[in-house]
């Protein structure tokens, strides 16, 4: 499905979500390492899984919401309330006054506000697009994801160091623009019978028991159950690419030489290493998500899902055992197949299991990968001061083996679910 075909909602979607993904990107991935200098490793680590909590609770609202309310509202009070969370970190990290616990404050409410977003944009795709091009037009949105992670860590490695204020209230202004961009010129998708959120008789705790109702329907889905909980596992390890791998090379990468011409050499070390890294990443999936979606396609899902997090496994192993930049590129290569492999498949596998009407929430509950998965992912940080990196690098290899078994007794269930449905 080429993009010229596409709904005008995705259209100005993808245009407005590139922009401010780059902008975000540019001061992200180096929040981690910023906490932890400011607090130390292990009360960073146990601040981000207590930040991460309220994003779980925000993300079961934001899919519920999405549904009641609509898609576009909550993108559209969602993007602003990003915005005005990071005018606020602006703030924190500014020339006249320095908080980095306002600074914290203000990123996990910024989390919150993101974990409402995300259930109604993917709803929204789910909406306006045909099943057999979901799949495709999910790549799209995640490559022009990824060509935000290689643009924005380079330009937030020359500029976040001496810049983080400025990069911060720009990326609070670019929030709020894309807020009025979607007000402006995007419409609502949501199914008609779904806008009436408190039919019930109008009070708030018919909204709550409407709400748990619901996802406990889909907690009783066991195909669905079992790929949020492969999910989160496999999480342990991709999460660790803006949580564990920047401290780690941080410690580890000092003054080492990637190119050699004559008597010159670029030397890279610490937030600079990190950055080529990360870019890596976000260059090899921009380049090559669609093309790898496709041929994915081509192979039974349960393979894809149980190879991938072999993959994730063997990208762990490699991490561990090097310390030299060209060691940390090649394992990046591999970490990032790993990811490319479920990339546009996951989300077309929620559309295809989720009822019409439930879609939000099902998108809701199935992005708890992620955000159950951040909750708990940066235990990670901590645990190398407690058992060091060695063992730490080892329970995430264990978990993303666990999570390749998970997801092959899923689609066995799924497979015995089908074949009941059709008798």
């Amino acid at each position: 499905m080429r993009i010229r075909d596409w709904d005008t909602n995705l259209k100005v979607r993808l245009f407005a979500e590139t922009m401010m993904n780059i902008t975000f990107w540019m001061f992200f991935p180096f929040l981690t390492i910023y906490f932890a200098e400011e607090f130390g490793k292990n009360k960073a680590g146990l601040l981000l899984v207590f930040s991460q909590v309220f994003s779980v609770l925000a993300n079961l609202m934001g899919g519920y919401c999405a549904d009641r309310f609509g898609r576009k509202r909550m993108m559209v009070l969602s993007a602003i309330g990003q915005g005005l969370s990071f005018l606020s970190f602006a703030l924190a990290s500014s020339p006249w006054f320095q908080s980095p616990w306002i600074g914290f404050i203000s990123f996990a409410v910024a989390g919150v506000f993101g974990s409402f977003y995300w259930p109604a944009s993917q709803a929204m795709v789910a909406d306006v697009v045909e099943e057999k091009h979901r799949s495709d037009v999910f790549a799209i949105f995640y490559t022009s994801i990824n060509i935000a992670v290689v643009v924005g860590p380079i330009l937030g490695a020359i500029f976040y160091v001496h810049y983080r204020f400025q990069l911060l209230l720009f990326a609070g202004a670019v929030c709020i623009l894309l807020g009025l961009i979607l007000a402006r010129w995007t419409r609502e998708t949501v199914p008609l019978q779904k806008r009436d959120p408190l039919s019930s008789g109008g009070k708030w705790y018919y909204f709550l028991q409407n709400q748990l109702r619901d996802y406990a329907l889909i907690v009783k889905d066991r195909t669905f159950l079992l790929f949020i909980i492969a999910g989160v596992l496999a999480a342990q390890t991709f999460m660790q690419l803006d949580l564990l791998i920047p401290v780690y090379i941080k410690d580890f990468v000092k003054n080492q030489t990637l190119f050699t011409f004559g008597d010159w050499s670029f030397t890279v070390k610490g937030e600079q290493a990190f950055g080529i890294v990360l870019a890596e990443n976000g260059f090899l999936v921009a380049l090559l998500t669609v093309f790898v979606t496709k041929w994915m396609g081509k192979y039974y899902e349960r393979n894809v899902f149980v190879l991938s997090s072999v993959v994730y496994a063997i990208s762990i192993v490699i991490f561990s055992q090097t310390h030299w930049i060209w060691g940390l590129i090649a394992a990046m290569a591999v970490f990032t197949f790993g990811e490319l492999m479920g990339a546009g498949l996951q989300q077309s596998f929620v559309s295809r299991i989720a009822p019409e009407h439930m879609r939000g929430q099902y998108f809701a509950a199935a992005s708890l990968r992620y955000t159950i998965g951040r909750t708990i992912a940066p235990l990670s940080i901590p645990m190398t001061v407690w058992i060091g990196y060695g063992w730490t690098f080892f329970v995430l290899f264990l978990l993303a083996l666990v999570s390749a078994g998970l997801y092959w007794v899923m689609f066995t269930v799924f497979e015995k679910q089908k074949t009941n449905a059709t008798i």
